[in-house]
């Protein structure tokens, strides 16, 4: 199955991050669950704060991995500045 990436920037401060983590780790939680997320982490900066998220997951089209993504609630609640989803391919680590 193809993989997409959401690659994020998130506004300036930490409030709106705070308050929608929850249910943002609540959403990625039934992604896992379903066996499709492949990685979720925040961006850091140099002082390792929190800056955006990174998050791979597998779909069956950039159409339905973009309406995953427009589900989830840093998305909805607008944690992000800007973000892009595009398609990856994984070469590293190799499937066994």
């Amino acid at each position: 199955m193809p993989l997409y990436a959401l690659v994020a920037r998130d506004r300036p401060g930490l409030e709106r991050r705070k308050r929608a983590r929850p249910a943002h780790l609540d959403h990625l939680a039934k992604i896992d669950e379903a066996g499709h997320l492949r990685f979720a982490g925040p961006l850091l900066n140099g002082d390792r704060d929190m800056v955006g998220s990174l998050i791979i997951l597998e779909a069956d089209s950039i159409e339905d991995a973009k309406a995953t993504y427009a589900q989830d609630p840093y998305v909805v609640n607008e944690v992000f500045e800007h973000y892009d989803v595009m398609e990856t391919l994984q070469v590293f680590p190799r499937e066994a």
